[in-house]
């Protein structure tokens, strides 16, 4: 069964976390996540069941009903979650609690917190974040889809692409160009299901990540109070920026306890598997593979509560974060192949589980952020210190 890992940064309170969804997850998700993925969403309840936990509030401020924690324990979450081994769980509740929500709580008005914050603390109203589109993904500043001032609100059309928790979720958190001479001219507007002219174009079927629901969204003049602005008009593309680093620290980490437990359960296969007079685990070169891959996700592991304990400092890892995102997520696509190839003709099963993890595990080095703009990030930043 998977343990709370061995790092410097994890205290008692992070590691009765670590263990509380890592327990969490044994009992609610695993006996459940195939159907999940046959039915292509996570059913309300598990996510009000959580919200009831307070995992969803674990980066929420006290003073605002949440438990007031910071980077490293969005990392300690992200890693117990990804021990599920469905990652299209894991990334619907990272999509609410740590790409979405985080907007919300930078840039929301007091009024705007009072009236959604309680719903989404308790799981009855789900957020996705509405940036991706057809020619923008890691380009934020691309984005076509507009909002022009109409009275008093604004008129949104365009359409996101990609969007995770859009099907089933309740509200989106759109990003719009408002200033149309000036490239970083967005703003950042709260968009509710069911609003006259927002509509899920298509329920995209994916590769991998199956039982999280992603969508094509369309704004056809689309109306909006201004009271649906979050944040500070035209600073949309600043403050999307300032939740990138932990946008990419939790998908590294859902994806090393992924790794992780592709590694034990691919261990304990060897083990058993008979071959040439003995088990695959008695063959050096399997024994030896095996052990570079736990050595690199230690390695991975570690680095990451490097950053996210950067961030507690105020300090912005971005070249670290970048760095990490750009190695890690290949790196562990590197263990579902081993881990796929060790398990041979199985592997290739649709009924073993790291023929999933494999599939999932595939998106990692392309969504929030590419590997290649990973790297521009570190490269534009050789020679200082972050």
């Amino acid at each position: 069964m998977p343990t709370v890992p061995h790092v410097a940064q994890l205290d008692d309170d992070l590691a009765a976390l670590h263990q509380q969804t890592l327990d969490f997850v044994a009992k609610e998700v695993v006996p459940h996540g195939d159907q999940w993925e046959l039915d292509g969403h996570v059913p309300r309840d598990v996510l009000r069941t959580m919200g009831g936990l307070g995992m969803f509030g674990i980066r929420v401020p006290e003073s605002l009903g949440g438990l007031g924690l910071g980077p490293l324990a969005s990392a300690t979450f992200s890693e117990a979650l990804g021990s599920s081994t469905y990652a299209g769980f894991d990334v619907t509740v990272l999509v609410h609690t740590d790409m979405a929500l985080p907007h919300l709580l930078n840039s929301g008005s007091e009024e705007q917190l009072a009236r959604y914050l309680p719903e989404v603390l308790s799981g009855e109203r789900i957020l996705s974040i509405g940036v991706t589109e057809p020619d923008a993904g890691s380009d934020v500043a691309g984005i076509r889809t507009r909002a022009e001032k109409d009275g008093d609100g604004w008129r949104i059309n365009g359409s996101k692409l990609f969007i995770t928790n859009a099907v089933h979720g309740d509200m989106t958190i759109v990003a719009a160009r408002t200033k149309p001479d000036d490239r970083y001219g967005i703003s950042m507007f709260l968009v509710e299901k069911g609003t006259e002219g927002f509509t899920v174009a298509k329920a995209l079927d994916k590769t991998g990540w199956r039982s999280s629901d992603t969508a094509e969204l369309h704004f056809d003049d689309v109306w909006v109070s201004d009271d649906q602005l979050l944040g500070t008009v035209h600073r949309g593309f600043y403050e999307t920026m300032r939740n990138f680093q932990n946008e990419r620290l939790v998908l590294v980490g859902m994806g090393l306890g992924a790794a992780q437990r592709a590694i034990d359960i691919t261990v304990d296969y060897t083990k058993e598997r008979a071959a040439f007079g003995g088990h695959l685990f008695d063959l050096g070169a399997i024994r030896q593979r095996l052990g570079m891959l736990q050595a690199q996700v230690d390695a991975a592991r570690a680095s990451m509560y490097h950053c996210a304990w950067l961030a507690e400092q105020g300090i912005e890892p971005v070249r670290e974060t970048s760095g990490l995102k750009a190695w890690a997520c290949e790196m562990i696509n590197n263990v579902m192949y081993d881990c796929v190839q060790f398990h041979g003709g199985m592997g290739y099963m649709r009924e073993t589980t790291v023929e999933r993890m494999s599939r999932d595990a595939r998106i990692l080095p392309i969504g929030g952020g590419a590997t290649e703009v990973m790297l521009e990030e570190v490269a534009k930043r050789l020679g200082a210190s972050s």
